[in-house]
């Protein structure tokens, strides 16, 4: 085993982050914290557990019959889904007005990727591997959001996801930590800025905590058991960054971890968050979670699942009402304290001072129309839509294509569907205002050329009485555009699934496209990997262009047409099958690794163990080459850093975006290490023939993970650092860390 020095670099960097963080205040911090302990001192207990509660409004956004008589009394200091600044005001106005305390109501929506402009779904947004995208899309749905009422978002969620089964997928940044903290950060500013008082702001929360996203078979809502060594280098570091970015809120998960649910876990809610990181906002527990951990077999009944996420850390209850309702006989019994309620009562009172809700409770309500789905909205929506989308196949140039082209066929269930390019959760996004995959390609193409559409099929059912349509004009079109993948119900929470595969008859009518003759070109609209080998196989050219909101249509057409040159890369493995899941990049060796002919190695008998495609992975119009890998130093220390620089040369014919991926791998440690480690990323854009050097700071720090004993450590010994397109192209060079 090699010598182990454990790095003070970490307590140093943590102290910093705590200390740079943007805390957000109306006034300074400890006049704030005086006029929460006057406002505690007069709370009655009803008064401190109605703070406590959060509860829904309807769907449209209108709040309930029930709200106005709740916040009168103080027993309703939060609700979700209630929007529109009349709402918002009405409601608003009671607790300014009416109530003994005038503790003004925090109003919270699923603005995931945009409120009424709707972006691509966080998973295409983070193929673009573009942060200060998600900033920009974040900030605008925040300035939409605020202007209709909304004070704070349930998002971003920052759940790694290596299984494409789990239907959630759709929200996060997929399968690799560091790429999924960089969007965790870029989000929360996006959301947040530096002052989430700011009239263009909303408060930000973290979400699901945690490992939600690895709950066993990829069916939502159940089991997750893993170590904490995978905890803490695989499932927290997204969070972390969150914190560290100043994120106001967290909101525990669903999922039970290792025995414990989540929402009443003092291991992850006080020890990790609150303890360790210093978390100075509040826990909302995720929808009726605190009342499911009867269900979990944790608690009892209603007063025992109180008592449980109570004390283990959650601050506000989503939708049930047991900490309301069974807080004053837990009180009373001793099964949990006055001194427990009050600091629940404290962190959220001290949001909506940092939210500046007690200075400026309302909203303006001549501004809302006009700040919504705005020109200059829209053409970001696009342009982002633009960034996202990831070119997975190209054979001999097909694309692409040419707008003075006679005659082009546009098929399949997808490519005039306005609700799906929305994905499921949509915001307050309306189909209406969608542009479908047709209507981009007829306003992008010449005047003369002739358009044909043909639905062909839906994405589910055994109908296949479109087909004949479709092949028709499909022979009688100079190309044909096939539309498949996923509607927007098939993706999202509850939206599991046991097979990744095209779902209806959508891979029967591309093979009766295929059949015609005619090139045929596939466009994917979906919200997770698919299993797509055939099409792969048998088709010149793919586009996987998600579900890409609400300027989708004119986003893909402009990729097609060759306007924009696609430059998105995968940020999750595709399997070639579902009995390949999970998979992903990042996976530890075994003592039998792969090998093509020897049987007695880690594979399959059936298919290869390679992915369909490679984290990371994504082609371009032009192409480039990396080369002239070099280190700074062939060794360093383990307090030091090295330079790592490589050539990156567009050989194309035109401009276009590359993104150079740095990967380490540590060759052998105290325990088994990833065969790759994502450690950095540069997007770059080259003019055609252009040349430039990137260079990457690889901090020792980063070459570090979590010990047997559970402590961070930086050990001595040989490492591997790799430069290139994607996960599996690699340039390779060595260095050497030597403890001082």
């Amino acid at each position: 085993m090699r010598s182990v020095k454990f790095t003070w670099l970490l307590m140093i960097f943590v102290v910093l982050a705590a200390t740079l963080s943007p805390r957000v205040a109306t006034s300074s911090q400890s006049e704030t914290e005086k006029r929460i302990g006057a406002l505690l001192a007069r709370m009655t207990l009803a008064e401190k557990l109605g703070q406590l509660q959060q509860l829904d409004g309807e769907g449209n956004g209108t709040f309930r019959p029930e709200h106005p008589d709740l916040i009168r009394e103080g027993l309703l200091g939060s609700t979700l889904n209630v929007r529109g600044a009349k709402n918002t005001n009405q409601l608003q106005h009671v607790a300014m007005d009416e109530s003994r305390l005038k503790i003004p109501v925090l109003f919270g929506f699923d603005v995931i990727h945009g409120y009424r402009t709707i972006f691509p779904i966080p998973l295409a947004e983070a193929s673009s591997w573009d942060p200060a995208s998600a900033q920009r899309s974040t900030s605008i749905a925040a300035q939409e959001a605020r202007n209709s009422g909304v004070r704070w978002t349930f998002a971003p969620m920052l759940d790694i996801a290596r299984d494409p089964r789990w239907g959630r997928i759709t929200e996060g940044a997929g399968e690799d930590p560091f790429l999924g903290a960089a969007f965790a950060r870029a989000r929360v500013r996006g959301f947040q800025g530096t002052d989430y008082s700011a009239p263009d702001k909303i408060l930000a929360c973290a979400k699901h905590w945690v490992a939600y996203g690895a709950t066993e078979g990829g069916r939502d809502y159940n089991t997750t058991d893993m170590s904490e060594n995978t905890l803490r280098e695989i499932y927290f570091p997204p969070f972390k960054a969150a914190v560290d970015a100043g994120v106001g809120t967290v909101m525990s998960a669903f999922n039970d971890l290792n025995g414990v649910p989540t929402s009443a876990n003092p291991f992850t809610l006080t020890k990790v968050l609150r303890g360790e990181w210093k978390f100075d906002g509040f826990v909302v527990s995720d929808y009726t979670s605190v009342k499911e951990l009867i269900n979990h077999g944790l608690a009892a009944d209603d007063p025992d699942a109180a008592r449980l996420a109570l004390n283990a850390g959650v601050d506000m209850e989503m939708v049930s009402r047991l900490f309301n309702q069974r807080g004053p006989e837990l009180l009373k019994e001793g099964k949990i304290s006055q001194a427990t309620i009050d600091e629940a009562v404290r962190r959220i009172l001290r949001i909506k001072f940092r939210l500046g809700l007690f200075e400026h409770p309302y909203t303006d309500e001549a501004r809302e129309s006009s700040s919504l789905l705005t020109a200059s909205n829209r053409a970001a929506a696009r342009a982002i839509a633009d960034r996202s989308m990831v070119l997975l196949k190209n054979e001999r140039a097909a694309l692409p294509l040419s707008k003075a082209l006679h005659s082009i066929a546009v098929i399949g269930p997808l490519a005039d569907d306005h609700r799906s390019p929305l994905g499921w959760w949509s915001g307050d996004g309306k189909p209406e205002d969608t542009v479908t995959p047709l209507t981009g390609i007829r306003a992008k193409v010449s005047p003369a050329t002739k358009v044909s559409y043909a639905k062909g099929c839906d994405t589910q059912g055994d109908s296949t009485e479109g087909f004949a349509e479709a092949v028709a004009i499909a022979r009688d079109s100079d190309v044909a555009i096939v539309f498949v993948g996923e509607s927007a119900e098939m993706v999202g929470e509850a939206a599991s699934k046991s097979s990744l595969d095209l779902t209806g008859r959508q891979m029967d009518l591309v093979k009766a496209v295929h059949a015609t003759g005619k090139p045929t070109i596939v466009v994917l609209i979906n919200g997770r990997p698919l299993t797509v080998g055939w099409i792969v196989e048998n088709t010149p050219a793919v586009l996987e262009a998600w579900m890409g909101g609400t300027e989708a249509g004119n986003a893909i057409a402009d990729v097609l047409f060759g306007d924009v040159n696609p430059s998105g890369k995968l940020p999750v493995t595709w399997p070639r099958t579902v009995g390949q899941v999970p998979i992903y990049y990042n996976h530890m060796n075994t003592g039998r690794p792969p090998e093509a002919n020897n049987r007695y190695t880690s594979k399959y008998l059936d298919v290869p163990w390679t992915p369909l495609f490679p984290f990371g992975y994504g082609l371009s119009y032009t192409q480039f080459k990396i080369s002239n890998l070099q280190l700074s130093a062939p060794r360093i220390s383990s307090a030091g850093k090295l330079m790592v620089s490589v050539d990156v040369e567009n050989v194309g014919r035109r401009a276009g975006d590359e993104v150079v991926q740095l990967y380490i791998h540590d060759v052998a440690a105290s325990m088994t290490r990833p065969v790759k480690e994502l450690k950095g990323f540069q997007r770059i854009t080259l003019a055609a023939g252009e040349k430039k050097r990137v260079d990457f700071t690889l901090e020792a720090e980063q070459l570090g993970f979590w010990n047997r004993e559970m402590r961070f450590a930086v050990e001595s010994g040989e490492f591997k650092v790799m430069v290139g397109p994607n996960s599996e192209e690699l340039l390779e060079a060595t260095f050497t860390i030597e403890n001082q």
